[in-house]
């Protein structure tokens, strides 16, 4: 079941709410981007993300070498902390537009509360987002 949460950068200069079900998937991928940030992201709707302060302070990153259609994925930051935030992008596989989720900005989650948010890993290094690496304790 969604529920609304708070969330917010480092810093607090980016505020805003999401409604995620944190009983649902959650996914950490091996490319080359979300290894190296350690993404733990969860897909949400376009509806479900509302930003409540610091629209200013984001900074848009598209990494050149996506394997999807380049500028599709957009990763927001926030511009003093350099924390991400959450994702936006289009992927017919989608659905369309979605947003992808940090769960680590989460405000009001408790540690407890997110070590028991189910993970689903992707291979995207080998662009197999529906199977899993051959190794994922690092991710």
């Amino acid at each position: 079941m969604k529920q609304t949460h708070r969330a917010s950068c480092h810093c607090g200069a980016v505020t805003f709410e999401a409604d995620v079900d944190l009983a649902s998937e959650s996914r950490r991928c091996n490319c080359t981007y979300c290894a190296k940030t350690r993404y733990w992201k969860s897909f949400v709707g376009t509806d479900d993300i509302r930003l409540l302060t610091g629209a200013g302070n984001l900074s848009d990153y598209r990494a050149p070498d996506s394997l999807w259609p380049p500028g599709h994925i957009h990763h927001y930051f926030c511009k003093t902390c350099g924390v991400q935030v959450y994702s936006k992008g289009f992927l017919d596989q989608m659905g369309g537009w979605f947003y992808a989720l940090n769960l680590a900005v989460l405000d009001d989650v408790p540690p407890e509360e997110l070590a028991l948010v189910p993970i689903t890993y992707e291979d995207g290094i080998a662009d197999k987002q529906m199977e899993p690496p051959r190794v994922t304790a690092y991710l």
